[in-house]
C-alpha cells in the first residue's frame, strides 16, 4: 500500500498537534477523521473556543469527533475503518478497545527520544534539565503509557536560547518527518519495532502551578532553564509587592558573595537578581493584567517599581 493511501484517523488537541496535522494534509496524506478534546471556554469573557486541531480539520472539511471520553465513539471509529490511528498530544488515555481497531497499527508521535521522558511534559523536561538535544519517537501505542515498541526516531538539537515555544515548533516539524520517513516499514509489516528497555525509562508529569514558582534559593542556571521550559505558557513567576511577576526571558551572570533573592541592580541596563549560585538578568517580564514587555521598556514606565537591595522571598 502506498503511504498516501492510508486511511488515517488523527487524534490531537493543542497547537503543536495542529501543526503536524496541517503538514500531513499539505503533503497529501488521507486524513479520514479527527478526534480532539471538547471545546473550552477561554479568557475573561469565557468564549467557547475550538481546539487548534479542530480548526485545522474544519478548514479542510475533515469530520471532527469531540467526545468527553473516546470510548464513547467506538462505533463511529469502526464505521470509518481506519488503517492507522495516529496520535500527537491528544490529552486522553486511549483504551485497548480503541487501540485494537485500526487495520495496521495505533501509533503515537511522542516528543522525546524514548524511553527518556515518558509522560505528559517531555518538551518541558528537556529544557528544565538543560539538555542539548531531544527529539520525536514514532511508537506503537499500548496500554502502558509511552511504553510501546519504537519504530523511528528523529533527533532535534536544542539551542541555548530555545524556549518551549521555539522548541515546540522544532518538535512539530520533526514529528511530521518521523511519521513520513518511518511509516513504510510498518505498512509492509517488515519491521516490528525496537522494544524499549524499561530500566532506562524516565518519567515526566503534568506541569503544576507549584512548578511555575521561581525560587531564588535555586541556581541561576536552573532558574533560567525553568523560565525557558515555561515560556510562554503558563510562564514562570515570582511574587513581588503581592503581585505575580512572570518572567519570559533571562540570562545568567556570574557573581560571588550572593544573597538569594537580593535585587542587585535595577536601572536602564536591566533587572539583576542574585541566586544561590549566579545572578539572573531578567530580559522580559509581565505584571498582572499587562502584556509581556522587555526590561528596558518596563524600566522606562516603572522606574521605582523594584527597589535595589530588597530581598525577594
Amino acid at each position: 500500500m502506498n503511504k498516501k493511501e492510508l486511511r488515517i484517523l488523527y487524534l490531537g488537541t493543542p497547537d503543536i498537534s495542529a501543526s503536524v496535522l496541517e503538514k500531513l494534509i499539505e503533503e497529501g496524506y488521507n486524513i479520514i477523521g479527527v478526534v480532539s478534546q471538547p471545546d473550552k471556554e477561554v479568557g475573561r469573557k469565557h468564549i467557547l473556543t475550538a481546539t487548534p486541531v479542530k480548526v485545522i480539520a474544519l478548514n479542510h472539511n475533515i469530520k471532527v469527533f469531540q467526545p468527553l471520553k473516546i470510548k464513547e465513539i467506538i462505533e463511529e471509529i469502526k464505521k470509518i475503518e481506519p488503517d492507522i490511528l495516529l496520535t500527537m498530544a491528544y490529552g486522553q488515555l486511549i483504551p485497548d478497545s480503541i487501540l485494537n481497531l485500526p487495520k495496521i497499527k495505533a501509533l503515537n508521535l511522542h516528543g522525546s527520544l524514548l524511553p527518556k521522558y515518558r509522560g505528559a511534559s517531555p518538551i518541558q523536561a528537556s529544557l528544565l534539565n538543560g539538555d542539548e538535544e531531544t527529539g520525536v519517537t514514532l511508537m506503537e501505542m499500548v496500554h502502558e503509557m509511552d511504553a510501546g515498541n519504537m519504530f523511528y526516531k528523529k533527533v532535534v538539537k536544542i539551542d541555548k536560547k530555545d524556549n518551549f515555544d521555539t522548541l515546540k515548533n522544532k518538535i512539530s516539524l520533526a514529528a511530521f518527518e518521523a511519521f513520513n520517513e518511518g511509516i513504510e516499514p510498518i505498512i509492509n509489516a517488515d519491521y516490528k519495532g525496537e522494544v524499549q528497555d524499561p530500566t532506562l525509562a524516565t518519567f515526566t508529569k503534568k506541569i503544576s502551578e507549584e512548578d511555575e514558582i521561581i525560587s531564588f534559593e535555586d541556581s541561576a542556571k536552573n532558574i533560567v532553564n525553568k523560565i525557558r521550559a515555561l515560556t510562554s505558557d503558563p510562564g514562570a513567576y515570582f511574587i513581588y509587592k503581592n503581585e505575580k511577576i512572570k518572567v519570559f526571558d533571562a540570562d545568567i551572570i556570574s557573581g560571588s558573595n550572593l544573597i538569594p533573592g537580593k535585587i542587585k541592580s535595577y536601572d536602564k541596563n536591566g533587572l539583576f537578581i542574585e541566586t544561590q549560585e549566579g545572578i539572573i538578568s531578567i530580559l522580559n517580564l509581565q505584571k498582572p493584567g499587562k502584556k509581556p514587555i522587555n526590561i528596558k521598556d518596563f524600566y522606562n514606565g516603572n522606574r521605582t517599581y523594584f527597589e535595589i537591595n530588597e530581598i525577594i522571598k
